[in-house]
């Protein structure tokens, strides 16, 4: 009996990886033709070492992986997208440490301009919970907007010269699940994973944060003006 039982668990496992190399297979073939269908470039590996762009949310856990990365032009916006993972680690009374994975759908150009570091996310029990430890967020002009969304960044005339009263109207009218962070030249607009046919409204709407960059944000921030975006990463 104990050696059947051994033997069911090691099926199990195997058809667990069996299950889950397909379903990366699968992935990875859906994207490459979403990426063809959009007239971009695929890779299932990073090439660009995307981990070491500026942001928050690439150096979460305590481990982190870049796959599936497509890039190109699209719609005259230089961009590179792809999926990001990364894991915790916690440790059981037995000393057995098991790993928790998230895994984002993320979308990175440039624009011709110096970012303060300035995340912009949706407000739930954590953040909520995080400002009453005393790490509050910054508070913008619209109550709505500030139930909604949670804003961090260090130059709080940065953060309301990028969110103005068209920015934050623009962001209120999104579905759920999108969120956005800046460094630098870099914008970068995330949510949880998605499947290969929803990539497009990820590009869609980093380029709807583009188009709704405040002018003012070019005047005093801006490196030659509100031209056309490069991306030299």
């Amino acid at each position: 009996m104990e050696a059947l039982v051994i033997v069911l668990i090691a099926l199990a496992v195997v058809g667990s990886i069996i299950g889950g190399y397909y379903v990366k297979k699968k992935r990875r073939e859906e994207l490459a033709l979403a990426a063809k269908q959009l007239g971009l470039q695929y890779s299932a590996t990073d090439q660009f070492g995307l981990l070491g762009l500026p942001f928050a949310l690439l150096s979460r856990g305590e481990g982190r992986g870049v796959e599936n990365v497509m890039w190109g032009t699209w719609q005259e916006m230089a961009i590179k997208e792809f999926d990001y993972w990364y894991y915790t680690e916690s440790t059981d009374s037995k000393g057995h440490t098991t790993r928790s994975y998230s895994h984002f759908s993320c979308v990175v150009t440039q624009i011709p301009a110096g970012c303060a570091p300035l995340t912009v996310t949706h407000e739930g029990f954590f953040s909520r919970l995080a400002d009453h430890l005393g790490f509050h967020d910054i508070e913008l002009e619209s109550e709505e907007f500030n139930k909604r969304f949670q804003v961090k960044c260090q130059d709080k005339k940065f953060a309301t010269d990028m969110l103005d009263a068209r920015m934050m109207q623009w962001l209120l009218g999104l579905d759920g699940g999108r969120s956005f962070e800046l460094n630098g030249p870099y914008v970068m607009c995330y949510s949880k994973r998605l499947r290969p046919l929803e990539v497009t409204p990820l590009l869609g709407t980093l380029k709807g944060f583009q188009g709704h960059i405040p002018r003012v944000v070019w005047d005093l921030y801006g490196e030659g003006g509100s031209g056309k975006v490069q991306f030299t990463g």
